[in-house]
């Protein structure tokens, strides 16, 4: 059953990110523009839920390594933690100092955390059907 949970962990990670991202680009063009002060206060509090959630998911790939899921876990926690870094941290200072350049970075955190994510889904289906 561990591995069934593990396994949908990932799977719905895996979405939750794609669908961030689909809902800061796709939906939010539609909806028209927000105000400088309103954008920037969504970035932080975007930087902190993303922040939060990959915290979370490093302790899974933690235990995942712990069990010894293969180097899969490995990957899922350092994509994790390189994710934070690039997409929180870019966004922060994107809120801090205005500066809308450091939003080139964003992306390639997001990137890492469908790599995390990706990776969860393989180190739950390594460990085995008796877990």
């Amino acid at each position: 059953m561990a591995r069934i949970f593990i396994i949908l962990s990932g799977l719905l990670g895996f979405t939750a990110v794609a669908l961030g991202a689909f809902g800061a680009h796709g939906l939010q063009s539609r909806l028209g523009p927000l105000p400088d002060g309103v954008k920037r206060l969504d970035w932080w509090n975007t930087a902190a839920h993303y922040h939060l959630t990959h915290a979370l998911a490093l302790a899974l790939a933690a235990w995942l390594v712990h069990r010894s899921a293969g180097v899969a876990s490995l990957v899922a926690g350092w994509a994790f933690v390189a994710g934070v870094a690039l997409f929180s941290g870019s966004l922060y200072l994107m809120t801090i100092t205005g500066q809308t350049k450091l939003g080139i970075i964003t992306p390639f955190g997001g990137l890492l955390f469908l790599v995390g994510w990706g990776a969860i889904i393989v180190a739950g289906w390594r460990l085995g059907a008796g877990s």
